[in-house]
């Protein structure tokens, strides 16, 4: 995989393989990072590290946000990669001043061709894009999900 991703699409794939290793092992994202864990084209990029603790802490309002969007899927039936894709994408479209709604979109479906199914991408195009209208107006998606 070595040079086919760089800057910031590859610390978002090290911060999928480090949410994917947390998952897989019901360990936190700390826990992993403590402990042996795998990228790829290391070293550990510093954002995409704190795209992985970001999107770790803050995992159960993130997780409600997806299950009010993903009516047909509950997320234990969601396959682990696509997931954590969510999870990073939606993280990075409310977290990140920074990171504009569509490239947080484009970004979560380039991870999905790269990594996921055939039926990823859209998949994830979908969920995103029905939270995207919200993120975009400033409304509160995690209070909205609390709802």
């Amino acid at each position: 995989m070595s040079g086919r991703f760089g800057g910031r699409t590859l610390a978002r794939v090290q911060a999928l393989q480090l949410l994917f290793q947390a998952d897989a092992n019901s360990r936190t994202v700390e826990e992993v990072l403590s402990g042996d864990y795998a990228i790829s084209d290391g070293p550990l990029d510093p954002y995409g590290e704190r795209l992985a603790r970001g999107v770790d802490l803050r995992r159960y309002a993130i997780d409600a946000v997806i299950r009010t969007s993903s009516s047909s899927w509950s997320l234990s039936r969601m396959p682990i990669v696509d997931r954590n894709i969510l999870r990073l994408a939606l993280y990075e479209m409310v977290e990140e001043d920074d990171i504009t709604v569509a490239v947080a979109i484009d970004e979560a479906v380039e991870l999905a061709k790269a990594f996921g199914t055939d039926e990823s991408p859209r998949f994830i195009n979908g969920v995103l894009g029905s939270i995207a209208a919200d993120v975009s107006a400033g409304a509160d998606v995690y209070e909205k999900a609390r709802q």
